[in-house]
């Protein structure tokens, strides 16, 4: 029951690996490697990966792992929640792997009214929408799979299957199914009826293709050899739902998961459907969440302004910045972090600019102070009676800048936590391996265990 488990965090940048250690509640030989290079990377609205290399990757990073993990006793996994590949009956890929960024649904479609997405919206109605949790975004493989399906380029019978899925499918030569974490991610789960979304797909076209059954929280998948003997391997879940799980988050409080992008969310026991974006989350519960609000990357924009300056010579920007911020007690300069817009009408920018107010410190105390107020902004619209607790922070944004943290803290005029560990997504891991092997009985008891636990090594 306290054996060790394997983590893979199956991400878009870096494929991550740790030890569970279930009877320690920690985190032990963490690794990572990157993800496969890009195919075409001429090409800026395709994104595309070799499904088989991904796979390759993470077989021989579940190998290095169980030299350190003899007795493991399973394999949980999470990953980027928008990676695709279509697979025949066969199970064999007939597609690349095509992740989130992905952006050929904004191209013009032939009808020339508009993008591929602007289609899309015109065939899905307001209501349709609105049970699909408003997950309807450019970056959904329903999107992707509406775009392939107009270029005639989608044969029937295929199964689109989440990138995880196939992985595991093919370690452990089984059947892929999806769990609602991922299922909701395609831009296609009715969450009314916590079933595929049969109009909507009907609607786009989409209906000749076959589409996974749908599995619950902890099932085994089958069995993949590690190198060392072979192992279960459980349902693999989304990267964000995992990571809010490594935050111990509850009902109770506003997450505010700050990395390259930002997200505010809220945890609710049952589905409320609003304008905001409404995700599975375990124990049958749902996160009201908004997501591609400003972070690392939108921060960036500001540091490589610097760093340009400079010549590319400091090589601690973020600790000058805090201490610089740290000395500015208040600015009147204004910073608009919105350098990466939703919206064709949106736009980043700096202004009431004075002779003395553009230095570090105001300048990214004015960026600081709009990140606080969009959360907040934000944070209102998920729970409008603000009955929140606290707040818990977690990201490398958020773990970085104590700064930073008080900012928000004082926007919002309530207390913090931060998450125990900075690997949330793998701590993540570690809380649902303990309700994978028995240990505990649900994600809210293994998260209550570990509350406490803050420390990886």
């Amino acid at each position: 029951m306290n054996m060790p488990f394997i983590g893979i965090d199956l991400g878009t940048t870096f494929i991550k690996g740790a030890v569970l250690d279930l009877r320690a509640r920690l985190l032990a030989h963490v690794r990572r490697m990157p993800f496969p290079e890009r195919l075409d990377p001429t090409d800026p609205l395709r994104w595309e990966f070799d499904p088989n290399e991904v796979v390759a990757k993470v077989r021989d990073l579940i190998h290095e792992l169980a030299l350190h993990a003899p007795q493991c006793e399973g394999i949980v996994m999470c990953s980027q929640m928008h990676g695709l590949v279509l697979v025949n009956d066969r199970n064999q890929p007939m597609s690349n792997c095509v992740t989130w960024r992905d952006r050929r649904a904004l191209m013009p479609h032939p009808s020339g009214s508009g993008s591929y997405f602007d289609e899309i919206m015109r065939r899905v109605s307001p209501a349709q929408r609105r049970q699909l949790g408003q997950e309807l975004q450019t970056e959904r493989p329903i999107c992707a799979l509406f775009w392939l399906a107009e270029q005639g380029r989608l044969k029937p019978g295929l199964t689109p299957v989440s990138l995880p899925d196939f992985v595991l499918s093919r370690l452990c030569g089984s059947k892929p199914a999806v769990e609602a974490t991922h299922a909701g991610a395609y831009g296609a789960l009715n969450l009314e009826t916590t079933d595929w979304h049969h109009e909507v797909i009907q609607e786009l076209g989409l209906d000749h293709l076959n589409w996974l059954p749908i599995r619950t929280q902890g099932e085994v998948v089958g069995c993949a050899e590690t190198g060392v003997h072979c192992v279960p391997c459980y349902t693999p879940v989304g990267d964000y739902q995992c990571a809010l799980a490594g935050a111990v988050f509850d009902g109770k409080e506003i997450s505010l998961n700050v990395s390259t992008g930002a997200q505010v969310s809220r945890l609710t026991p049952t589905l409320a459907l609003g304008d905001y974006q409404t995700r599975p989350f375990f124990d049958g519960q749902f996160l009201n969440t908004f997501t591609n609000l400003p972070g690392g990357r939108s921060l960036n924009v500001l540091v490589d302004l610097l760093r340009e300056l400079a010549d590319g010579n400091s090589e601690d920007s973020w600790s000058f910045i805090a201490q610089a911020t740290k000395e500015v007690a208040a600015t009147d300069l204004k910073v608009d972090l919105s350098f990466f817009p939703k919206r064709d009408e949106e736009q980043g920018s700096i202004s009431n600019i004075r002779g003395n107010n553009l230095t570090v410190g105001h300048l990214f105390r004015a960026a600081f102070s709009d990140m606080a107020d969009k959360y907040h902004t934000h944070a209102v619209r998920l729970w409008p009676e603000r009955r929140w607790k606290n707040l818990v922070f977690s990201g490398g944004v958020a773990f970085r800048l104590e700064v930073f943290r008080e900012i928000i803290q004082n926007r919002f005029e309530t207390g913090y936590r931060l998450a125990p560990c900075e690997e949330d997504t793998l701590f993540g891991l570690l809380i649902l391996a303990l309700v994978f092997s028995g240990n505990c009985g649900s994600v809210k008891q293994a998260a209550n265990e570990v509350r406490s636990v803050s420390q990886t090594r």
